[in-house]
């Protein structure tokens, strides 16, 4: 997995490449851990390459979405497609996040 953060605004998009797993789940919580820390609470995750998620995938973004909604933020979904988004729709995580087509229909989100 990797992770590549940039600002946009008052916006932290979060782009996650590859799998978010039981292997990976803990290095994408540090990093959110670290975001939040640093005083960042509004979040775009971008999930465009992101070709694969487990159960520990759905729970860390839950986890992760649980700290920031502690801490007065946001966090909205982007680009979920092929089998993650299967996953989502069968898990029903689609209807628990904000879930956008694109990084700039979720930014206009955040903004609107």
């Amino acid at each position: 997995m990797n992770i590549e953060t940039f600002k946009e605004s008052a916006t932290t998009v979060v782009k996650v490449t590859g799998r978010l797993d039981a292997v990976t789940s803990s290095e994408y919580e540090q990093k959110f851990n670290a975001l939040i820390s640093d005083g960042e609470t509004i979040f775009v995750v971008d999930l465009e390459k992101l070709d694969y998620i487990s159960s520990a995938g759905l729970r860390a973004l839950l986890a992760t979405a649980k700290r920031i909604k502690g801490k007065s933020g946001q966090l909205f979904l982007a680009n979920i497609a092929g089998p993650v988004k299967e996953v989502f729709n069968i898990s029903g995580f689609g209807s628990i996040f904000p879930v956008y087509e694109s990084v700039d229909c979720a930014l206009n989100a955040v903004a609107g």
